[in-house]
């Protein structure tokens, strides 16, 4: 594990030492970097001491050495941990302002990235406090919760640094081994478009957000990846081949095109079962509106009908009987393992960043995941993708 810790300028700063033993213990290598009012707080030499390495304080460098620190380190790194996290240094990492040597880094740095926020109540609760944090959020940083309790300024409430174990805990989710690689993997995402005319079409409320992150966690663990996706607002995971379409039909045919050359499928596409029989070519004024409707192809049969037949992952997005539902469908669509999730809880449902799930197997076991971010329990399912594979070829 390499590990980037930045240290901003707050009181919780005198954690770093215990923050950076504890992560070594844990089998990271620590590289810090001081912000100068950080540096206030805790010395650069007794970082230096506890990691075994030269602490970064200054934008500019060692003129000596040559070469550019920040755009160095980011070729080394694999997580950025900021802890504690001001509301300074989240203004410039929220609006992509460089002007110290570790806003500087998070710009060049192109791995995960871990904040913990620590400051007083009413600075948390600020307005743009809370609107850097939700943009942070959307482009996929980790924001650790701050805990409740008395704070150094004498106020109690929220807004202090979590204890250095619980932040490691955090830092070690973001670590997997590269256990795919040398595997192909085609996974499906979001929801499909069945156009009634041309400004109306019937679709359902699936971000396409556990597709996703079963893409990048996939790519992450070394596989090769290529996501066939439907209509979503959510940035490219990094390094994936992404094909985009709309109707299942269109998934259908991208995903059958795809499928020769990948070992392990993962259906995580709620993929619409029916399509209108004819589509208007102009649009359909106003009034009572009848449609005739038709079955679209069905993706994770063909699939399963394929020889020779893929790894397959299905999805069963079910709002009751969850759990025998899904098993039902394992069957029918000749899966290896299927993942049933309730999608009638809001906050493990369509659009949520978290789920929980119950993995089912062909041979009748089951594996719950409980709820955590969409991309940890995507590593969950490919640790018993991985698993079951390994059994596989010893048999």
């Amino acid at each position: 594990m390499r590990v980037v810790l930045g240290v901003s300028g707050g009181i919780a700063a005198y954690k770093a030492p215990e923050l950076v033993r504890r992560l070594q213990d844990a089998g990271a290598d620590v590289r810090v970097i001081l912000t100068p009012n950080a540096a206030r707080f805790v010395s650069p030499l007794s970082l230096a001491t506890v990691s075994n390495h030269g602490v970064i304080v200054e934008q500019w460098g060692d003129v000596d050495k040559g070469g550019v620190d920040h755009v160095e380190l980011a070729r080394w790194a694999d997580v950025l941990l900021i802890a504690p996290a001001t509301a300074n240094i989240l203004a410039k990492l929220a609006t992509g302002i460089a002007d110290d040597a570790l806003s500087t880094y998070a710009l060049a740095h192109r791995g995960d990235v871990i904040v913990a926020p620590a400051m007083n109540t009413f600075m948390l609760q600020h307005p743009t406090v809370a609107a850097n944090l939700a943009t942070l959020r959307a482009r996929g940083v980790d924001v650790i919760e701050p805990d409740w309790g008395l704070l150094a300024c004498g106020d109690e409430g929220a807004g202090r640094m979590p204890d250095p174990p619980l932040l490691v805990e955090r830092v070690k989710r973001h670590f997997v081994p590269r256990d795919l690689e040398g595997k192909s993997v085609l996974v499906t995402a979001g929801p499909t478009r069945e156009p009634i005319d041309p400004v109306r079409f019937i679709s359902n409320r699936s971000s396409g957000k556990m597709g996703y992150a079963i893409a990048e966690a996939a790519k992450r663990r070394g596989a090769n990846v290529t996501l066939v996706t439907g209509p979503t607002s959510l940035n490219e995971p990094a390094g994936v081949n992404v094909t985009r379409v709309t109707t299942a039909a269109q998934m259908h045919d991208a995903v059958m095109r795809a499928l020769p050359s990948h070992q392990i499928v993962v259906g995580a596409a709620a993929v619409g079962d029916y399509a209108p029989s004819e589509v208007a070519a102009t649009k359909i004024k106003s009034g009572e509106l009848a449609l005739s409707l038709k079955k679209n192809p069905d993706i994770l049969a063909s699939i399963g009908s394929a020889k020779p037949a893929p790894f397959i992952v299905a999805f069963a997005a079910e709002t009751d009987a969850v759990e025998s539902n899904a098993r039902e469908k394992l069957q029918k669509k000749n899966a290896d393992l299927i993942v049933a999730n309730d999608v009638s809880d809001s906050s493990i449902g369509f659009d949520s960043d978290q789920n929980e799930v119950t993995v089912i197997a062909r041979d009748g076991s089951s594996t719950k995941i409980d709820r955590a971010p969409k991309l940890v329990v995507a590593n969950r399912i490919l640790d018993l993708v991985v698993a079951r594979l390994s059994a596989r070829s010893h048999t």
